[in-house]
């Protein structure tokens, strides 16, 4: 395993974290007796193999269901001085709600000091204010860490990136959670501000958020090659110095080795990923479009600016995935989420594009005549069953 500082933080974080939302027995909260022996002993199984291949930062949240509690049925028992343990909580209006969840947390891993604390899902800018207005969730969480129970603050967000930024410059915050990886680059900003901030970061869901690369297209395949789709997007990943840990969602310890492959390329780097960076971008050229590539973002309304709240800029990313790459069933169960992911996943399909006129919204895009035939063209191939984040299951 290689270590990286963690910002601020100072802890030597693993490249790779073992998070805790795939192990578990429920996305519901259970009694520890209901939950079946054969999960328990997968989810230790898992711990224990992350140990091994020297993953020692173990991360979880309140909203993954029976993680929490599950993960303190072991964590006692490890040698404390060799784990970083973090656990999330999202942020509520009345501070006293989150302090009672966080005391819960603590209560369920059964550890009487914690290494991180995520303020989970800064996805708004109502969701910021109640973070850090005078008496908010940070000021609960800080009462904590002064007394000893909580060493270092972050947060996590699916945010639109200038959210991430204004969370960013209030210097509040010690790391951060957020998503960057190759087919999606958009929050390279926030990460260079961390930086700045010398905050740790942390990439959430690579390998699933990042393309379902456990289950990759094979053009996508033929175009990493020689390495697997998930390994290229480790190493795209780590070969930027800027990014501390990738998150991995084991829910075995089978899941740890394909990621363990990446360790002895990263020194190669710079000489690896060239030449699959270009196929990539080729591949993507040629099939939507050197023009389209480099201005399809242009003066793209956000949802709540749009009729419909359709979520044009997330639709034509898919589009694009789905035209260059094949990601058909990634792309299917993105767009499935779209008007039942909340805030974590915002705004709406374009199943009543025929009936809205998106002239006004889409003026200063310089697609404005194409896109609405993309979008129709988009939820024919996508639309479908309704998707449900994990944690609404």
């Amino acid at each position: 395993m290689q270590y990286r500082r963690f910002g601020r933080t100072n802890l030597p974080m693993p490249v790779f974290s073992c998070g805790g939302m795939r192990y578990q027995h429920s996305w519901k909260d259970s009694p520890h007796w209901q939950i079946p022996q054969k999960n328990q002993a997968n989810l230790e199984a898992t711990i224990r193999r992350a140990l091994e291949v020297g993953i020692t930062h173990i991360e979880t949240a309140r909203g993954y269901g029976t993680s929490e509690i599950q993960l303190g049925r072991i964590l006692p028992r490890l040698p404390r001085e060799k784990l970083i343990v973090q656990t999330k909580i999202s942020p509520k209006p009345d501070p006293q709600d989150f302090r009672r969840t966080l005391e819960q947390s603590l209560q369920n891993l059964r550890l009487e000091h914690i290494d991180l604390l995520g303020i989970h899902g800064i996805n708004t800018p109502d969701l910021l204010d109640y973070t850090v207005r005078p008496g908010g969730c940070l000021e609960v969480a800080q009462a904590f860490q002064r007394a000893g129970r909580i060493g270092h603050i972050g947060f996590s967000t699916h945010a639109p990136t200038w959210v991430i930024l204004q969370a960013i410059e209030t210097n509040q915050f010690d790391y951060v959670n957020l998503h960057w990886y190759y087919i999606n680059q958009d929050n390279w900003p926030a990460i260079e501000a961390a930086n700045r901030h010398d905050m740790g970061v942390f990439i959430i869901s690579p390998s699933d958020k990042g393309g379902h690369l456990y289950n990759p297209p094979q053009k996508l395949v033929d175009l990493c090659a020689p390495l697997s789709p998930m390994v290229f997007n480790d190493l795209f990943c780590l070969s930027h110095p800027q990014v501390h840990t990738l998150s991995l969602g084991a829910a075995r310890p089978s899941d740890f080795d394909e990621h363990l492959q990446v360790l002895p390329l990263l020194e190669q780097a710079a000489e690896i990923l060239p030449p699959i960076v270009q196929r990539l971008e080729q591949a993507a050229s040629d099939a939507l479009g050197t023009d389209w590539l480099r201005t399809w973002q242009v003066g793209l309304p956000t949802p709540e600016d749009t009729p419909g709240r359709i979520n044009i800029p997330t639709i034509l990313w898919l589009h694009n995935l789905l035209v260059a790459f094949d990601m058909d069933e990634y792309a299917k169960a993105r767009y499935n989420l779209l008007g039942n992911g909340g805030h974590w996943f915002p705004g709406q399909q374009a199943g009543d594009i025929d009936r809205l006129d998106l002239s006004k919204c889409l003026a200063r895009s310089p697609h404005a005549q194409k896109i609405p035939k993309l979008l129709a063209e988009t939820h024919q191939r996508l639309g479908g069953e309704t998707v449900k984040r994990l944690s609404q299951s």
